[in-house]
């Protein structure tokens, strides 16, 4: 890239070196007419009025440290010479005097599509079956019915063994109990979610059930808008933000049947777990976060204060608290749930997902929300084909050797690979080239820098709780100064990872992988890949864990003996297929039996 950047500089036709020539001629006093132009004679780089403020080779020998560039001294000079006349105009867009203001509903030109052509891109009609469970009667206490999973919560709506109001306001009593302990509730829609559940009680004594979800009390991370209802972001600038009207997924789900009973933390501008109402915490462990940035559904899915929730993921949001407090995440194939409504981080690479307690719970969810929605222009035409009562033998898992013998994976990921084949599923190795990965997420901060560009500009950004190094604020900075030239190479680099993929793909049905595994974790965001990241046992720690980088002045809690948390492994599936991730995410959660267990004071 760097020989090809001096080449330009050396030898652009345009004539970059003419234009330097020429400046002081073009430069005429206001009182003399300038000069016609030669007719015929096309536009050409390097010719344009100087705008801007002065730069220098200086200028250009500190910015080489900032793209990792190096220019000899006769480069920064002539580069230096006509800036102002070549590149400077440029970013006008930005700073005028012909500023264009862009609304943060306009998306980019270019779109990221997830399926390479000709690739296969998922099941051709919608096809859903739930497991067979026998009926099972209604628990007495209200703690045991708030920590069932959807799969049971909807059979006992259907049967009217309880209503919808009830289990409403079981779940709004344990959010305002348990919510000072866990600070994961940013809005508490308690009016709305009494009158939808009074309603669906309503529709289904009359017959008309809707299905799994109907009246079943759910909670929306809040970059979801919700009509009438503020929509924060956890961030201090939109705190009192009242959208207009509901996010695609949240009229869907109103369609379904569910009711809303609370607006759910996120890390600020969806990132880790701090916001304007402070950290979100782990309920299985208070003395850490919940990870983030989808900590209030982690959180409150976790703890029992939700039936199921709506998070959202662009680099581990859905991953993360999933593995942390202990739930199932369900990240859908970028492109198949339309993100209209909801607060844009990354075009992309943003994702919404279900999180529940159970597996099926969130293949049930995602069933309401998927499919395009004539918005999104992202959303794609996709169908989900999920077969509960479908063996999973046969099924080709692939795995890293290396990742199962190392750090982060642990026992449990070891003994889940074991379990691979105890089920009748086969093992298979796979490997990936040995390239930079996380340099992917050049993308990823540019867009977002792009997508908060006025807050950032406008230093409202500076609002925020968590002014740290490695938080939003310096982020949005520092990412000014990324090269686009290297924006367009890292995004063609993103396409070689997603051939990768589809190699490995052609070889295996799925992946399991360590859930936080940095590569995968990276390279699966971006290449638009589905995952479930479900608990499948426990470990031990002795300091809690955090998705901040170290300060030396504020340790972070140690354990002595060490406390016991769950841990969660992760299946990776072939774009737009889900329903494979369902099947054998329900049958390694059956052959584990390690769900049921419940975080203590809750």
């Amino acid at each position: 890239m760097t020989k090809s950047r001096r080449q330009f500089l050396k030898h652009s036709s345009m004539g970059i070196v003419a234009a330097v020539a020429i400046r002081g001629e073009a430069q005429t006093s206001a009182n003399q007419a300038p000069e016609a132009a030669t007719p015929g004679a096309p536009p050409a780089f390097g010719t344009s009025p100087a705008f801007g403020p002065e730069v220098s080779p200086a200028t250009f020998a500190e910015a080489e440290k900032l793209v990792s560039v190096t220019l000899t001294p006769a480069e920064r000079a002539q580069a230096a010479g006509n800036w102002r006349n070549s590149l400077a105009s440029v970013y006008e867009r930005r700073t005028g005097p012909k500023k264009v203001e862009i609304a943060p509903t306009v998306p980019p030109y270019s779109r990221w599509d997830a399926a390479l052509p000709g690739e296969f891109s998922g099941p051709l009609q919608n096809h859903f079956v739930r497991s067979h469970s026998q009926p099972t009667p209604l628990p007495a206490r209200d703690e045991d019915i708030a920590f069932a999973p959807v799969t049971l919560l909807s059979q006992w709506i259907q049967r009217k063994q309880i209503s919808s109001e009830r289990l409403t306001r079981i779940y709004i009593d344990r959010l305002e109990r348990f919510n000072p302990k866990l600070n994961c509730v940013i809005t508490l829609t308690r009016d709305l979610a009494l009158a939808q559940a009074k309603q669906a009680d309503v529709e289904i004594a009359a017959g008309k059930y809707r299905g799994p979800l109907h009246g079943i009390p759910w909670g929306a991370k809040d970059l979801l808008d919700t009509a009438g209802i503020p929509t924060t972001y956890g961030a201090e600038p939109f705190r009192d933000r009242v959208p207009a009207m509901d996010a695609t997924v949240v009229q869907r789900l109103h369609d379904a049947g569910a009711v809303l009973v609370a607006k759910l933390s996120l890390g600020a501008l969806a990132l880790n777990d701090i916001w304007f109402g402070g950290q979100t915490m782990n309920p299985w462990l208070l003395e850490e976060g919940s990870s983030g940035s989808s900590a209030g559904p982690g959180a409150a899915t976790a703890a029992g204060l939700v039936g199921f929730s709506v998070g959202s993921e662009t680099g581990g949001s859905i991953v993360s608290p999933s593995m942390r407090c202990g739930v199932n995440g369900l990240r859908p194939t970028y492109g198949r749930v339309p993100r209209t409504g909801a607060m844009t981080l990354c075009w992309s690479l943003d994702k919404l997902g279900p999180m529940a307690r159970c597996v099926e719970d969130t293949l049930l969810v995602l069933n309401a929300i998927t499919g395009p929605d004539g918005k999104d222009l992202s959303s794609v035409p996709c169908k989900l084909d999920y077969d509960a009562t479908t063996s999973v033998k046969d099924l080709r898992v692939g795995y890293f050797p290396q990742w199962m013998k190392e750090n982060p994976a642990t026992d449990i990921d070891r003994a889940a690979l074991h379990m691979v084949k105890q089920l009748g599923m086969v093992p298979v190795e796979v490997s990936l080239p040995d390239w930079p990965y996380d340099s992917l997420n050049l993308i990823l901060f540019a867009e977002a820098a792009a997508a908060f560009e006025e807050l950032t500009l406008s230093h409202k950004v500076d609002q925020l709780k968590a002014q740290v190094p490695d938080a939003w604020p310096n982020l949005f900075r520092q990412a000014r100064f990324l090269s686009a030239v290297d924006f367009v190479q890292t995004d063609r680099l993103r396409r070689m990872v997603a051939l990768e993929m589809a190699r490995i793909f052609s070889q295996v049905d799925l992946l399991l992988v360590p859930s936080l595994r940095d590569e995968m974790l990276t390279l699966t965001n971006f290449t638009g890949h589905p995952s479930l990241t479900m608990r499948a046992g426990f470990v031990e720690v002795s300091e809690a864990r955090s998705d901040w980088a170290p300060d030396p002045s504020k340790p972070l809690p140690k354990f002595s003996p060490p406390r016991r948390v769950p841990h969660g492994v992760t299946f990776i599936g072939r774009l737009f297929d889900e329903g494979t991730l369902g099947r054998a995410g329900l049958a390694m959660e059956t052959a584990l039996n390690v769900v049921g267990e419940r975080p203590t004071g809750f």
